[in-house]
């Protein structure tokens, strides 16, 4: 039940998300989900979830862009103050850390957020024993 993410490490300039935009536009590839941050005044960390993982790999390999492909889980988040807790107390309480979490921006009728955590395969059969769903390739095609 892995949703496949690619970080890019970037110079910190203008432009360079729009780079990526291009890069993965012109092959067809559709971003989903995104997060943006900066890790030092000379470099920012993009990390993306697209539609099509394989064709977005094949686009920025030819253009000579790095990337690293990690695994990470998209959850449907309740829609109420404090429903978040519903997909971090149990990792919490399981003592595994969320590294990452941002929001999918896909078309879905509820909120859909993709976090990456230390420990993936516990964390995906704490949140699956805690009633949260777990989206899975699927997501892809949203």
């Amino acid at each position: 039940m892995a949703i496949k993410q690619l970080r890019l490490k970037t110079q910190n300039i203008s432009g360079k998300l729009s780079h990526l935009s291009d890069i993965l536009g012109e092959q067809g590839v559709n971003i989903r989900a995104l997060s943006v941050r900066r890790e030092s005044p000379e470099i920012s960390s993009i990390c993306i979830v697209v539609d099509d993982p394989k064709k977005a790999k094949n686009a920025l390999g030819a253009k000579g862009m790095e990337f690293e492909e990690t695994e990470v889980i998209a959850v449907e988040m309740p829609d109420h103050p404090g429903g978040m807790n519903a997909v971090l107390r149990p990792l919490r309480d399981a003592r595994i850390n969320v590294i990452g979490m941002y929001p999918y921006i896909g078309r879905a009728s509820d909120p859909i957020i993709v976090i990456e955590v230390d420990q993936h395969s516990a964390a995906i059969r704490v949140l699956k024993n805690n009633w949260v769903k777990i989206w899975d390739k699927e997501i892809y095609r949203l």
